[in-house]
């Protein structure tokens, strides 16, 4: 409603709620123009609709990622409707957020179009709409995906100056001042942000440490992840791989809010196809929110938190920072010890891609 009535995407919310100037627009201009037909329904029809949208990307990720014994019949929907009980998943579908769409497109590319015209073209799409799919396009050159790499960044940039033809004011203002302005990232310690720099801005209260902290954890994290993704890819894990990127993209990011950890439904279909019983009873404890209702949150009580707050409050950031020296090591086994992986369960006769 903003373009249409010619106003700035970037400009503060004026509905009268007093909660609206802390959630501005934070996509690229072409979020807002690809989502322009949205405007035609009624509001609430318009959620119903992404919903929607949503809800059939849920099914087609937990599908995909399924071993194919459980992708049809009452199985497959049982643990369809079990997913929406995961925090990350209702929060994004009730606020109306587009992390499963995106994150179908990114498992499309890089599970189902490999070697096939265009592929990479989605991730591009995917992270013109958002920039962390980003982290995605590095995943194509670690996998040695080349040319799809290359079409993701072409797909990228051309989205960004469509936008910037149609919004040049708007474009701008994104790319000097929005970008970093509009999440507060530099120092955002609401319990919502599960991310490196999240923890450390809530353990140093908003230091002037917390940058370069996050900064130096982030390298880290980068390079070690790096380095897990092509051992996976090597052993033929494609969906282990691509989960591994994905996680060190959440950790990594300054604000990654606990909606954008929708990448624990893949998860948890690989650690079905895997028979981890411990594994899916972790996830299920952690991921379905209860204990951030347990901690104070808001007006920066974060950074009065006890101890066990603190364990409470950080717990998506923990589980994946107690999960890392697991995969680091799994990585680097002799894959018939860790057991049979993802991908050659997908299909029978289907031969790995490494």
């Amino acid at each position: 409603m903003t373009l249409l009535h010619g106003d700035s995407l970037y400009a503060p919310l004026t509905t009268g709620e007093p909660w609206a100037p802390s959630l501005p627009f934070t996509y690229p201009p072409i979020a807002g123009l690809l989502f322009l037909p949205l405007t035609m329904l009624p509001s609430q029809l318009g959620w119903g609709v992404l919903a929607a949208l949503s809800a059939l990307a849920l099914g087609f990720v937990l599908h995909e990622c399924l071993p194919p014994r459980l992708r049809t019949g009452w199985r497959f929907g049982a643990l369809l409707v079990a997913t929406l009980a995961l925090e990350p998943v209702w929060r994004s579908i009730g606020l109306g957020q587009v992390n499963l769409l995106l994150m179908a497109m990114v498992v499309a590319d890089v599970l189902l179009l490999r070697g096939r015209k265009g592929a990479g073209v989605l991730i591009g799409a995917a992270a013109a709409i958002k920039l962390t799919p980003l982290i995605f396009v590095a995943h194509l050159v670690l996998t040695r995906r080349w040319a799809d790499a290359a079409r993701a960044m072409a797909a990228f940039v051309v989205l960004n100056l469509v936008a910037a033809v149609v919004l040049p004011r708007d474009t701008v203002r994104f790319w000097t001042e929005a970008l970093v302005d509009g999440n507060d990232a530099t120092t955002n310690s609401w319990i919502g942000n599960q991310s490196l720099n999240g923890i450390l801005q809530r353990l140093t209260g908003e230091g002037k440490t917390a940058l370069f902290l996050f900064a130096a954890t982030a390298v880290i994290a980068l390079g070690l992840g790096a380095v897990v993704v092509r051992r996976l890819h090597r052993n033929g894990d494609d969906l282990g791989a691509l989960l591994v990127t994905a996680a060190i993209g959440l950790l990594v990011s300054p604000v990654s809010w606990t909606h954008h950890w929708v990448w624990v439904v893949p998860l948890a279909g690989y650690l079905i196809a895997r028979s981890n019983v411990w594994g899916l009873l972790a996830l299920a404890v952690v991921f379905s929110g209860w204990q951030f209702k347990m901690v104070p949150s808001g007006a920066k009580s974060e950074l009065t938190w006890t101890a066990a707050d603190v364990l409470l409050g950080n717990s998506y950031l923990i589980a994946a920072l107690v999960a890392a020296p697991i995969v680091i090591l799994l990585a680097g086994a002799d894959p018939a010890l860790r057991g049979r992986t993802a991908r050659v369960e997908l299909e029978p006769g289907e031969k790995s891609r490494s």
